[in-house]
């Protein structure tokens, strides 16, 4: 994904992309604006207008953002942004028609769903969600062709403290780069404010509130502003009302001071060097183990290092605070993979564990290993922002270790003090006419903590004191200031939500609904802005308040039964099932067709004709109903069989693979004459990189890949173009690595991630392609394509019934229009799996119960939606299978036409005539919006498929041109 507005977002990145295609070209990282590849002129952020209030240590900024698109088309905006620790999105709006309209919260997958069906109809849907740890992407689209379009975010927190004072950092990265920028700040309070850093802002003192107000251009502010407000002594906090709920938050002082405690004898060091360990600040990381080694003098240390996998354990000895060698190889350390953060295990001999990661779990396994009682874990991390703190919290525990976050090399110091100190004693709350009380204790070791909970009587108090029954205090809550209850509601509901996603699987329900009701944009749910009343009635979509009276009268008159949509989808499919059987039950001619020249030049004009048509299409039609299955004719006569087929060879550059070695083969399966060969023409690319990727010996390749990565940094093809040199090479393990780097590429791009998932079975690893067509599916269960790809996966890595059942929901869900014809095809595939297996079928309807084995079997699908590609297969008689002539006179069949994206297309020949066949992929165009530059195909090509002599190829390739056509390969039939 390319970028076009970019700054340093609240400490870290934070850019408006346009998806423009991958390999954008960046400029300096300071610079607001970047130029990416395709894009004519980049996007412009116009105004920004910030306005920021703090009061009793809760803070509310509220972001305004007007960008202008000085192109002649429409683009699609993604603003993609990480949060501190603690900041919470808690409103969006998008213009509609001059004014702005506030989003409403969906579950994550409706949202997904809801915006790109929306979109594909060019009108104006917004949503906004979160990817990774505590990072966030809003999507717009359109921003119309020399127009502008204006978005507003809100943001809530609960201000870090420590002894000093309320940390208050200003998000000024939104507004670096704008032309016009407005600034209106105010902190509740009095005292002297100490300012971090060199701005044109001043706090000045109005009453019992600090303010600043500027305006100006967004090159004159610096990339990074905030004040430390002095905090009164004592208690503070403040309560209100909130959905008809009142609400408290308050701030209690603790020791702060704990003991040193014993380190141990024996250390388990776990390192992430994943590629997104480059973003870290290691350096910092080093000085904290720099400080607890030297302390801890004589000690052993078991060092891991996980990327994409937790490569085998190295012990290294510590004698008198001397770490020379180990720091030696941490600092020699490649970082480059996904983060396969559980695939490691705490060794039984250790005393406790000191895992440094940022916690983006992408790849493998993504649970937290196994402790042992009595082992703590601590976690350190110089990520700052981008660290998932509520993954790691929740690791850390349940072990009686800490959470240590560097958010600068400043913090080096404090976090390696409290790194060598006992964990604080842990803060004990209760009360009287108070419910729901939340305690977070995160900033214990700067003599903080704060309480949060629902008032539920009129008279109602808290009672804090310290574990172990020593005295405590109490406080009556009536005595707290009443202002908005929208800022102690949201900072209650941000400490249960960050409770709730320390097992997120099994709280998924809870964080759902509480998400929902506070309108929190987290792992579950999303903030969606819809155009029309029609669109939140057409998705059951309840609107924001100045449509819910309309919406309500009308979404009570519409009722929908799911039961019989299925039904009548599986009566639907049952018909089509039946007119396979026939097809596949004929016998076919397998001589010369009669008046072949006419034929072939019927056939010609036919395509001809079609390519005309379709080439009229306008820019983005609806999608086109698929051509009607021509009847079938009465038999004509079959050429005589030669002799049987006895055994497939495969000659390819491609990876070959005998997937049903051990299958028993099905009592119908057809004989035919001759011997099988498919051979595959080696795709290479013609970039630069990989002329000289492929002109370097063997053992050079990596070193010259990490010479080369930062160039490439966004570009998929540069990812899979190296795994397929290295695979080449026979350097697996490394070529996997490399491959891993899509997932941490683009924070949940489900598009990315299919294609990783291809290459991943392709390189015969379908245990890790699981988990990531899983991803997948979570991302994007209204596609069909999801639910079939994680089946192949399964089959493959021999989960067989899970298989058969993620197949059968292609089968029986209903989908949009643009997929009909995926479901016999995951229907052929369910039936070949099943005939090898032993699997429940009790799911599958009994009219759709019947393997049907093929000679020839040739499956496309790409990667980029709203996209057509077509397959084209040439027989020997000359005739072409493809969406204009889908069933050949020998009786090759293709299946329907996908128009809409991802495909798949099908060609099938229950018995190969002798001659050579040619398999073509032709992209006949786009109309995606996003412009992704090339699109990934993958085809699998297989002989006797479904017999016990099945043989694959699967072949990867990339279009980039409209009416691009490629010779995949051939089959040869002797």
């Amino acid at each position: 994904m390319g970028s076009v507005l970019r700054g340093l977002g609240w400490g870290m990145a934070v850019w408006v992309g346009m998806i423009m295609g991958q390999g954008a070209a960046a400029q300096t990282a300071g610079q607001a604006v970047l130029k990416v590849a395709g894009a004519e002129r980049p996007v412009l952020l116009e105004q920004a207008r910030l306005e920021s209030r703090v009061a009793a240590g809760l803070g509310e900024t509220r972001i305004e953002l007007v960008f202008r698109n000085p192109n002649n088309r429409v683009l699609e905006g993604n603003l993609e942004f990480p949060l501190a620790d603690g900041q919470q999105v808690t409103g969006f709006a998008l213009d509609i028609d001059g004014a702005l309209r506030d989003a409403v919260p969906v579950p994550k997958d409706q949202g997904r769903q809801v915006f790109e069906a929306i979109e594909r109809r060019n009108v104006d849907p917004g949503l906004l969600e979160q990817t990774a740890g505590n990072q966030f992407r809003l999507r717009i689209y359109p921003i119309p062709a020399q127009g502008t379009r204006r978005v507003a975010l809100t943001v809530r927190e609960a201000l870090p403290l420590d002894a000093k004072g309320l940390r208050w950092t200003l998000p000024m990265q939104f507004a670096q780069g704008a032309q016009q920028v407005q600034l209106r700040l105010d902190a509740m309070g009095t005292g002297v404010p100490v300012k971090h850093g060199r701005s044109p802002l001043e706090l000045t003192l109005a009453g019992a509130t600090l303010q600043a107000r500027w305006q100006g251009r967004g090159d004159a502010l610096p990339a990074q502003l905030g004040w430390t407000l002095p905090l009164p002594r004592g208690i503070t906090g403040m309560q209100g009302r909130f959905a008809g709920e009142r609400y408290f938050m308050v701030q209690v002082p603790v020791a702060s001071q704990t003991s040193r405690r014993a380190l141990p004898r024996r250390i388990g060091l776990v390192w992430d060097a994943s590629g997104s360990g480059r973003k870290r600040d290691t350096a910092a990381e080093l000085a904290v183990l720099d400080r607890y080694l030297r302390a801890a003098g004589n000690v052993q240390v078991q060092l891991t290092v996980v990327r994409d996998r937790a490569e085998p354990a190295r012990r290294f000895n510590v004698q008198g605070g001397n770490w020379s060698a180990l720091r030696r190889e941490l600092e020699g350390l490649v970082y480059d993979g996904g983060s396969a953060l559980g695939d490691w295990t705490a060794s039984a001999d250790v005393d406790e564990t000191i895992l440094v990661s940022d916690g983006l779990g992408n790849f493998g396994l993504r649970t937290r290993p196994a402790l042992r009682a009595g082992q703590p874990l601590y976690v350190l991390s110089g990520a700052g922002a981008r660290t998932d703190a509520a993954r790691l919290r929740s690791w850390v525990g349940r072990s009686g270790g800490q959470l240590l976050v560097l958010h600068s090399a400043s913090d080096a110091e404090p976090v390696a003090e409290r790194l060598l100190r006992e964990t604080p004693a842990r803060l004990e709350v209760g009360g009287e006419g108070v419910a729901d009380l939340v305690l977070d204790d995160a900033q214990a070791p700067q003599g903080w903590v704060r309480v949060a909970g629902r008032i539920v009587a009129a008279r109602a108090s808290l009672h804090m004191g310290a574990s172990g029954g020593r005295a405590g205090q109490s406080l009556l809550l009536e005595s707290l200031p009443d202002s908005d209850g929208a800022l102690p509601a949201h900072a209650w509901a941000g400490l249960r939500l960050r409770e709730l996603e320390g097992d997120r699987e099994g709280n998924r329900a809870a964080i759902q609904a509480l998400s929902q009701q506070f309108g929190l944009v987290g792992p579950e749910t999303s903030l969606l802005v819809l155009e029309t009343l029609e669109d939140y009635l057409r998705y059951g979509i309840r609107p924001p308040a100045p449509l819910q009276t309309a919406y309500d009268a009308r979404h009570a008159l519409q009722v929908r039964d799911e039961a019989e949509q299925r039904r009548q989808r599986l009566d639907t499919i049952a018909g089509q099932f039946a007119e396979r059987e026939l097809w596949w039950n004929r016998s076919w001619p397998k001589g010369p067709p009669p008046v072949a020249a006419q034929a072939a030049k019927r056939a010609a004009a036919r395509e001809q004709a079609a390519s005309e048509e379709r080439s009229s299409m306008p820019a983005a039609p609806a999608p086109a109903a698929p051509p009607p299955v021509r009847a079938l004719s009465p038999p004509r006569p079959a050429a005589a069989a030669d002799s049987t087929l006895d055994r497939v060879v495969l000659t390819s550059s491609a990876m070959p693979e005998a997937m049903l070695a051990n299958a028993a083969a099905p009592a119908d399966a057809p004989a035919n004459a001759g011997q099988l060969r498919i051979s595959i023409g080696a795709w290479q690319p013609d970039s630069l990189y990989a002329r000289q990727l492929r002109a370097a010996a063997p053992a050079q390749v990596y070193a010259l890949y990490l010479k080369e990565r930062d160039n490439h940094a966004d570009s998929s093809a540069f990812y899979l173009d190296v795994a397929d040199i290295l695979l080449e090479h026979g350097q697996r393990e490394r070529a996997l690595r490399v491959l891993s780097n899509l997932a941490e590429m683009q924070l949940e791009n489900r598009h990315v991630l299919r294609v990783l998932g291809y290459r991943l079975m392709q390189a015969k690893a379908a245990e890790l392609a699981v988990p990531v067509f899983r991803q997948v599916l979570a991302m994007g269960e209204e596609e069909p394509q999801s639910f079939r790809d994680l089946g192949l996966a399964l089959e493959a890595a021999g989960q067989a019934q899970a298989a058969v059942d993620a197949l059968n929901e292609v089968v029986v869900r209903p989908w949009d229009a643009r997929f009909d014809g995926i479901s016999l095809i995951a229907l052929d595939e369910l039936n070949t799996l099943a005939s090898r297996h032993k699997v429940d079928l009790g799911k599958v309807d009994p009219r759709l119960r019947r393997a049907m084995p093929l000679d020839l079997r040739v499956v496309l699908s790409w990667d980029s939606d709203n996209s057509d590609m077509d397959l084209w297969v040439t027989d020997p008689n000359g005739e072409r299978a493809y969406y204009g002539n889908r069933l050949t006179y020998q009786g090759g069949q293709m299946s329907r036409d996908f128009t809409g994206g991802y495909g798949p297309e099908q060609f099938s020949l229950r018995q190969a005539k002798p001659g050579r066949y040619k398999v073509e992929a032709n992209y006949f165009g786009s109309r995606e919006q996003l412009v992704t530059g090339a699109t990934t195909l993958t085809l699998r090509l297989s002989t006797k498929w479904g017999s016990e002599r099945q043989q694959d190829q699967y072949v990867t390739m990339r279009l980039e041109d409209d009416s691009e056509t490629v010779l995949v390969g051939e089959f040869e039939v002797k």
